[in-house]
């Protein structure tokens, strides 16, 4: 009887594990997921800020050079054009980075780093651990109990 009790006991515990597996791997997947999601949702916003930056810039832009190359004819001093340039690479910067291939190049340049350049990756200390964690827990508690 008792052997019985026991085989039934770990068939039980055995589907209770497997169960728990399922379950903590659907939720490492939903985190994944919703990290990605994240992810999208930051680099769409970085994607609009630099459009909509783009408007106002191209905007002064043109203000710009249409008054710097009015004053440098009328005036007749070409050196009053110079700040063109400089502004010149702004405004195509912040095209490549709105509408161009820019963030391909720094996706590209990323995983380049991350295999050739591992290293450079490094956190000072290391990665954070569990003991890491628990020891500053541990010691700010201390110190908030402390205080009080």
């Amino acid at each position: 009887m008792g052997f019985l009790l026991s085989k039934s006991m770990d068939a039980n515990f055995k589907k209770q594990q497997e169960f728990m597996l399922h379950n903590s791997r659907l939720q490492m997947e939903r985190q994944m997921m919703m990290q990605n999601q994240m992810r999208e949702r930051q680099m769409a916003m970085q994607i609009a800020w630099s459009r909509e930056f783009l408007k106002y810039f191209g905007t002064f832009f043109m203000v710009a050079s249409v008054g710097l190359t009015v004053g440098a004819v009328k005036r007749k001093k070409p050196a009053m054009l110079a700040p063109i340039l400089p502004l010149s690479f702004i405004l195509t910067y912040q095209m490549d980075s709105a509408y161009g291939t820019l963030i391909h190049r720094i996706r590209g340049e990323a995983e380049n780093i991350m295999v050739t350049e591992l290293d450079r990756l490094d956190l000072p200390h290391g990665a954070p651990t569990f003991e890491s964690i628990e020891k500053a827990r541990r010691a700010k508690s201390s110190i908030a109990f402390l205080e009080k």
